[in-house]
């Protein structure tokens, strides 16, 4: 008894130090080392499961991701962070079905998404994904702008320059421009953050108002100047109002000399904005 107790203890703390390790492989976005070693864990508790979950999710295995998550859930069904990054998988899975399943699976996404917000409804994460899925998806997979709108005085009673965006983006979707610049102006003023600088330089490229954009793009760079993520949006809005593609393609390239974070966009999709360049 006293050695098999001892090899227990063994095993827990192995089981530890690879959760730790992989969580380490998984902030410096090397997924498959982090899956590598998550994999063999006998034992997995919640934890282990839902890493492994987002491990999968971020290399793009949507399949094996849900199942990892699924067994996190069913061991912690209360945790708002494992349901969400169940309903984010779904909802890739969804994007990428045929039409025969593809509504099935966004029902699923809307269904985790709702619960998430259900358990937390302080979760800003949750609150804006499934303001996103609201205003995304058809009516007939659960979407709408009435469900919107009450997502969107949610987000406002929790924080309020988040509530200024989340309305922005209510607004962009119902093409009510004017509206949408003075919420982006004011949750910038609420709440200063390269983020909202961004959505702002965005909004306004989109109206052809490009001094004014870059302007926006600046003050961004300034607030963050080490920001790789800030590398990839000035590229990304350059792109998309196809202009200054020589600065876009040699800011994606010092992106892709960056070590990035899990929050940052994956290099894989800096690289589709490379190709884009290149056709263009």
């Amino acid at each position: 008894m006293r050695l098999a107790a001892v090899m227990a203890v063994a095993a827990l703390w192995g089981s530890a130090a690879d959760l730790e390790q992989a969580r380490k492989f998984y902030d410096h976005t090397e997924y498959q080392k982090s899956i590598d070693l998550l994999k063999p864990i006998p034992q997995k508790d919640a934890a282990a499961y839902a890493l492994l979950g987002q491990a999968y999710f971020m290399s793009g295995d949507y399949k094996q991701a849900a199942g990892a998550l699924e067994r996190a859930v069913a061991a912690e069904p209360r945790n708002a962070d494992y349901v969400l990054w169940l309903a984010r998988t779904y909802g890739r899975r969804a994007e990428m079905a045929n039409p025969l399943s593809a509504l099935g699976q966004a029902s699923k996404a809307r269904q985790y998404f709702e619960n998430a917000v259900e358990l937390n409804p302080r979760h800003i994460d949750a609150l804006n994904d499934l303001l996103d899925f609201y205003l995304q998806a058809p009516g007939i997979a659960g979407g709408g702008m009435e469900k919107a709108e009450r997502v969107v005085g949610m987000i406002g009673r929790v924080d309020a320059a988040e509530g200024q965006w989340a309305q922005a983006k209510l607004d962009e979707k119902r093409k009510e421009w004017n509206s949408a610049e003075q919420h982006l102006r004011r949750s910038v003023e609420l709440g200063p953050q390269p983020g909202r600088f961004v959505a702002l330089a965005r909004l306004l490229a989109k109206r052809g108002r490009y001094e004014e954009s870059d302007r926006e793009l600046a003050r961004a760079q300034q607030m963050a100047p080490s920001s790789p993520r800030l590398l990839y949006d000035r590229a990304e809005v350059y792109i998309d109002s196809n202009r200054n593609l020589g600065e876009a393609k040699s800011l994606l390239e010092r992106y892709l000399a960056c070590d990035i974070t899990p929050d940052d966009p994956p290099k894989a999709d800096a690289r589709k904005l490379l190709r884009k360049i290149e056709a263009s």
